[in-house]
């Protein structure tokens, strides 16, 4: 693994992919889940991020690799643990893992997964999903592309 981009046929199994539609529902429908986005600032503030306010949440945006450098983030489980403590998750909690694709949030629930974490689901389609034919992202798959709630500052 480099750089926190696993490829995604040779993940730990015991991290679940699901796609951007299924875990949206399986949010509205556990009370206690989380949605991690683990993309970059620089992501949050051009591209939008996940708006659960209709289910009284907000994502979690906490920053696998740290822009502009990209390096992974050393801190990234302390400071996740942290914020999943003050939202009153524990480690039996369903922890969705959000980024562009599904690479970056693929690592970042494996990270978690290794210091206890035991239910960490990646979003296998992430927020912008797959290049479609003119190497564009939004389309094909994805949060956006399956018309979830976004919103864009």
């Amino acid at each position: 693994m480099t750089q926190g981009k696993p490829h995604l046929d040779s993940h730990d199994e015991s991290i679940s992919q699901m796609p951007a539609q299924a875990a949206f529902q399986a949010l509205e429908d556990d009370p206690k889940a989380q949605l991690i986005d683990v993309r970059s600032r620089a992501e949050w503030t051009f591209v939008g991020v996940p708006e659960l306010g209709h289910i009284g949440r907000r994502p979690l945006l906490i920053e696998w690799q740290q822009f502009p450098s990209m390096a992974v983030d050393p801190q990234f489980a302390d400071r996740l643990d942290s914020a999943l403590q003050e939202q009153g998750a524990d480690h039996d909690t369903a922890l969705f893992f959000l980024c562009r694709s599904g690479q970056r949030s693929l690592a970042a629930a494996m990270a978690m997964h290794a210091v206890g974490y035991r239910n960490c689901i990646n979003v296998s389609d992430g927020f912008e999903g797959d290049m479609d034919a003119a190497r564009q992202r939004g389309g094909v798959n994805g949060w956006k592309a399956a018309g979830l709630p976004w919103v864009q500052s």
